[in-house]
């Protein structure tokens, strides 16, 4: 009897086990809002896994010559046992099979530049960002001085200076990105520190040290995340244009960019050994752009929607 006159809000709800979402949760679910996102990260993992299984899917050695196959157009018809899907290169190396290489190589170039350009321009902008003063004052017109010079041709000095190869040509990408990275990080270190959680740590006896790397430089994160996957494209692109001067990756190294500079010639004659490169840049750099672009809506809180 008493089971029955209780009223419905005295019977206890059922819990709720429902818990907030991660950090990364809400990250994924703004960045899948943007579809072009979605579209250049698809692609980004299409190019990581041809990277990673160049060996195992491309059909033939990147070097590998067929000489009674030179110049082959793209068909499905085998050529003495041996079918070429994107047609062949004047010397008669299958094109398919070195753009698989290639993704690797850029790749490559991309994470090492980016990585070596981000971790030095990381140090130097706390620097900058932490002792003003001759310290800020040397760092930054430095950084003037080389943003002042247009990229390219900063790039050629620099592989002009260590000479021609794939790992200068790293370097060189490295060295123009570098201001990118420190004024990011200077930007976003002088904007943190007058906030109260810095001044708290100070108070707690947080030395200089543990400042900048514990306590100020994981808040300046997301920008700098952003600006790295961009950096990407950009080492993609310069990469090509090193190599297509004869400056990047010497030959027979299956870079896009000295793809097409090795096949210019033959521009009108045989039309896929410098489209299909030219196509392989810029589907890579608009699939990393897209992709920052998504990156940078998804972390900055003023650009969600």
């Amino acid at each position: 009897m008493n089971q029955a006159s209780t009223p419905p809000a005295a019977i206890a709800a059922p819990p709720d086990t429902g818990a907030p979402p991660t950090q990364l949760a809400e990250l994924w679910r703004d960045f899948r809002r943007n579809r072009g996102a979605i579209i250049g990260l698809v692609i980004v993992v299409a190019l990581l896994l041809c990277a990673l299984l160049a060996d195992v899917i491309a059909p033939y050695a990147p070097s590998e010559q067929y000489r009674d196959a030179t110049l082959h157009a793209p068909s499905w018809e085998p050529v003495n046992g041996h079918r070429f899907l994107l047609g062949t290169d004047p010397v008669g190396r299958d094109v398919l099979s070195r753009l698989i290489h290639g993704t690797r190589l850029s790749l490559l170039i991309g994470l090492v530049s980016v990585g070596l350009s981000l971790s030095i321009g990381v140090v130097l902008g706390l620097l900058a960002g932490f002792f003003r003063g001759a310290t800020e004052f040397t760092i930054m017109r430095l950084m003037d001085i080389m943003l002042a010079l247009p990229s390219l041709l900063l790039a050629v000095s620099v592989v002009a200076i260590l000479g021609p190869g794939l790992m200068n040509a790293m370097y060189a990408i490295a060295i123009v990105m570098l201001p990118h990275f420190v004024r990011l990080t200077r930007a976003a270190v002088i904007g943190e520190l007058g906030k109260d959680y810095v001044a708290a740590s100070r108070l707690a006896g947080a030395g200089t040290f543990r400042l900048m790397f514990d306590t100020v430089l994981p808040n300046c994160a997301a920008p700098l995340i952003v600006q790295a996957t961009l950096g990407f494209s950009t080492a993609i692109l310069d990469a090509a244009a090193l190599g297509f001067l004869g400056l990047g990756a010497q030959p027979p190294t299956p870079e896009w960019g000295s793809m097409l500079a090795s096949a210019l010639e033959f521009i009108q004659s045989a039309w896929w050994v410098v489209t299909l490169p030219g196509l392989a840049i810029l589907v890579s750099v608009l699939a990393f752009n897209l992709m920052g672009d998504g990156l940078r809506d998804a972390l900055d809180p003023k650009l969600k929607r």
